[in-house]
């Protein structure tokens, strides 16, 4: 599904050239969880947006399903970390947003808001403004938003970051949920150790600014009921732990 190939991007600036990628080649399956961990601005949100199709690589190439990425596709779905939900409309209105753009006629986006709102526990808040949602409730409107139109590659730049504990092991299990009933492929950047370990099947570590691909592990206990209180995840959490520290 993903496909990057000795990608890199440098950023003009100002102060001359300041390159925040470099030789990224990974590869993801159709249908396979993988997530990008590293320290502050090693170039994660960078690598969202050249799959987005936000940018361009400077070198090397990247290419989704098959296909060379060039601009927006219309089967990718991005989160980002504040939601970026409109707070001029209400919850069910920022749901249908992509559909209504996409010229779904107003009964069928109902229908589906409809659908996602009650699988995220979300449908009684649909008249609530984003200031009148909580934290996790806002994310799930955010989620919900991003699955309307039916994605086959979602992108999440840290989504659960600003929330308590709870609501974020609640909101990762909720996405675990959703990823084995649709089978999308997903992309997820954090800076949490055991976020990656409990959602990312495969697990890439990136260095410092310019940010390489300097470690990756296979994960395959992180579907498994139970995974976050058995040995194996606190196992693969010292791993990835260790490659953050020597990637510094």
């Amino acid at each position: 599904m993903i496909r990057l190939d000795d990608a890199a991007v440098t950023y003009r600036t100002d102060a001359g050239m300041h390159p925040a990628l470099e030789g990224i080649s990974l590869e993801v399956a159709k249908g396979d969880s993988c997530v990008l961990i590293g320290p502050t601005g090693c170039g994660k949100t960078t690598l969202l947006y050249l799959l987005a199709g936000l940018l361009k690589p400077t070198t090397g190439s990247v290419a989704i399903d098959g296909r060379v990425q060039e601009g927006i596709r219309r089967g990718t779905s991005l989160i980002l970390q504040q939601h970026g939900l409109f707070p001029w409309k209400k919850a069910l209105a920022n749901v249908t947003l992509g559909l209504a753009i996409r010229g779904v006629d107003r009964i069928r986006r109902g229908e589906i808001a409809r659908n996602l709102m009650e699988e995220l526990g979300i449908w009684d808040v649909r008249e609530s403004y984003p200031a009148q949602l909580s934290g996790g409730q806002r994310q799930r409107v955010a989620i919900a938003r991003s699955l309307a139109t039916d994605p086959d590659l979602l992108l999440m730049d840290e989504p659960f970051s600003a929330l308590d504990a709870m609501t974020r092991e609640t909101l990762q299990a909720l996405l675990l949920k959703l990823w084995n009933r649709r089978g999308f492929t997903f992309m997820l950047v954090t800076h949490s150790i055991e976020e990656a370990v409990f959602l990312g099947g495969r697990i890439h570590v990136l260095s410092a600014r310019p940010g390489r691909l300097v470690a990756s592990f296979d994960n395959p206990g992180m579907s498994e009921e139970g995974y976050r209180t058995a040995g194996g995840f606190h196992a693969q959490c010292l791993n990835v732990r260790q490659a953050l520290e020597a990637a510094r």
